[in-house]
This record gives structure tokens, C-alpha cells and sequence, in this order.
């Protein structure tokens, strides 16, 4: 297990947390995406503060496996267990909804890449080489935002917007349900493979 941190746990980046406040989305007038996010069940999650230890992180994800729906791991000699109901707790986020992952963004229905993204350009009419964030209308634009910088981050260009980050702001915008329990999970799982990254916590 020192092994395995070392050579690949130890290595990883922890990106800094961000947070959303909803009093200031308020006060800026923003309500639409206000009202979107607490529709999502989001704001809890949005909105968590708190102290945080990069190492005990890494060791963190140097431990975690996935038993069932649960995650679990094993950090300076205490056992955690990560089931639906610390969810619910701790960040305020249900089980229940749409489990989209790349695998599967045709339970989506009708969804098209490119029509969409065209739909949220302040110009629809432009010529489209790549999908990002430049160009967007505004309560798109700051979903997309929420998507990469919070949601599910990456720790390289958050203005390049994948499939999968557009579905996310399609079901927000359209308000189906998603399953951000399953959606956080997988991608915890996908950054755990990956040799040099970015860990979120």
C-alpha cells in the first residue's frame, strides 16, 4: 500500500475546493440558474465549506475501493463508509435520478452534441470548431462553469466543454433529475486511474 502512494497517490494534485454562493447568485439577479441548481438538489453540496488536509486526501484515495454502492476507505487507522445516507447528510444529494456516464448519454433522449450547443451560443449561427465555453449565453455559460469547476472538475482547460458536460447543463437547463451521486462516484473512480491528476474532495 506505501507502494502504491508513493508511486501514484502522492503524485496527484488536489485542486483547491470551490464554492457557490447561492446569496450572491441572488443579489447578481442570476434567479434562473439560482432556481436550477436548488432544483438539482445541489445547493448543500454547492455551498459546502470547510477545512481541507491534501495528504489525508491522497491517502484517502490511496484506500478507496467501491464495495456496492458504497465507497469506502481507510484513513489513520479509521474505517469509512460512504453510503447514500452520508450523502443525504452530509451534502444533501438523493440517490434518485438520471446515472449518466460516458458510456451511456443515449438515456438522454434526444440529445445531439452539437445541435445543443449551438442552441446555447448567443450566436447560434456561428461556425463551430470546438465546443467551449466562450460564446455562451449566460446561464449556460455559468453552468457550464459549476459543471467543470465544481461538478466534475478537471485539472487542465475548463473552457472545453466534453459531450458529457453538456448533457449535464442540458438536463439542468430542461430540469431532469440527475443522479449527481452516481455522476461524482464515477468520476472519483475515472481520477483514480489515471497516473498523474487532479483529486477532488
Amino acid at each position: 500500500m506505501i507502494e502504491r502512494y508513493h508511486f501514484e497517490t502522492s503524485r496527484k494534485v488536489i485542486n483547491n475546493p470551490k464554492v457557490i454562493s447561492f446569496g450572491w447568485l441572488k443579489s447578481q439577479k442570476l434567479d434562473d440558474v439560482r432556481r436550477l441548481l436548488k432544483e438539482q438538489l445541489l445547493k448543500r453540496f454547492l455551498e459546502m465549506k470547510g477545512n481541507i488536509y491534501p495528504d489525508l486526501i491522497r491517502v484517502f484515495y490511496t484506500n478507496l475501493k467501491f464495495e456496492g454502492n458504497n465507497l469506502v476507505s481507510h484513513v489513520k487507522g479509521v474505517d469509512m463508509e460512504i453510503t447514500h445516507e452520508v450523502w443525504i447528510v452530509v451534502a444533501g444529494l438523493k440517490y434518485v435520478g438520471l446515472r449518466i456516464n460516458k458510456g451511456n448519454i443515449g438515456v438522454v433522449e434526444n440529445f445531439n452534441k452539437i445541435q445543443y450547443y449551438k442552441s446555447c451560443l448567443k450566436n447560434p449561427h456561428a461556425q463551430v470548431r470546438t465546443c467551449s465555453v466562450g460564446g455562451l449565453k449566460l446561464n449556460e455559460r455559468l453552468l457550464a462553469l459549476f459543471v467543470t469547476w465544481i461538478l466534475t472538475p478537471t485539472g487542465s482547460n475548463h473552457s472545453l466543454l466534453t459531450e458529457e458536460d453538456l448533457v449535464y447543463i442540458y438536463c439542468i437547463m430542461n430540469k431532469v433529475k440527475i443522479n449527481w451521486i452516481h455522476i461524482i462516484k464515477e468520476h472519483m473512480q475515472k481520477y483514480m486511474r489515471l497516473p498523474l491528476c487532479y483529486l477532488d474532495f
